[in-house]
């Protein structure tokens, strides 16, 4: 099998990352991780790109030709196959047009249901019964792109913001790596 070569996309603490990573050394996965991609020059998720010898770059994304930059990598290094694990910036039109239906992200909810920011308190606040994971096809809307696989738990009388997010990422560890072999499966 000819594994796809992939870039993941991060911003933070790069757990999910870490968790695709472990996966992508399995040689029945579908990906292969080759290139990891930040906004964030302090991001966490770096030193596991540093630890297991996986090229990556910073890409602030403030300056005018940052999108050149991120082309530019993307085909220096064969990448077919992107995964936005806790990218915190919006996906150009250009990229997306580029990578169409080859770009997935996973999101904190069940969407449509909370797409955005602050997934957590909304949900509490709007005193949901189920939380759990979505991954999904990026396009042109914010979270809005065809649910490849979502995962749920009920939520219980005791759940804050902290636990909902604990559990999440729980869940978010099965359902990327899910995800991405339901996607190479079919084709």
């Amino acid at each position: 099998m000819v594994k796809k070569k992939t870039c993941v996309f991060i911003s933070g603490y790069g757990s999910n990352l870490k968790n695709l990573i472990s996966y992508s050394r399995d040689n029945s996965f579908p990906i292969n991780i080759s290139l990891v991609i930040s906004n964030k020059k302090e991001a966490h998720g770096l030193i596991y790109a540093k630890k297991y010898k996986i090229p990556y770059i910073f890409i602030d994304t403030k300056f005018k030709n940052y999108e050149n930059k991120i082309f530019f990598n993307l085909k220096k290094y064969k990448i077919s196959f992107i995964c936005l694990a806790g990218y915190m910036k919006i996906i150009s039109k250009n990229l997306i047009k580029n990578y169409q239906r080859k770009i997935i992200n996973i999101h904190p909810s069940l969407l449509p249901k909370f797409k955005g920011l602050d997934t957590f308190s909304r949900m509490l606040n709007n005193r949901e019964k189920k939380a759990g994971c979505t991954v999904h096809y990026v396009n042109e809307k914010l979270d809005s792109g065809s649910i490849i696989l979502q995962k749920n738990f009920e939520i219980e009388k005791n759940d804050n913001e902290k636990i909902l997010k604990y559990k999440t990422q729980k869940l978010e560890y099965r359902a990327f790596p899910e995800a991405i072999v339901k996607i190479f499966r079919k084709n």
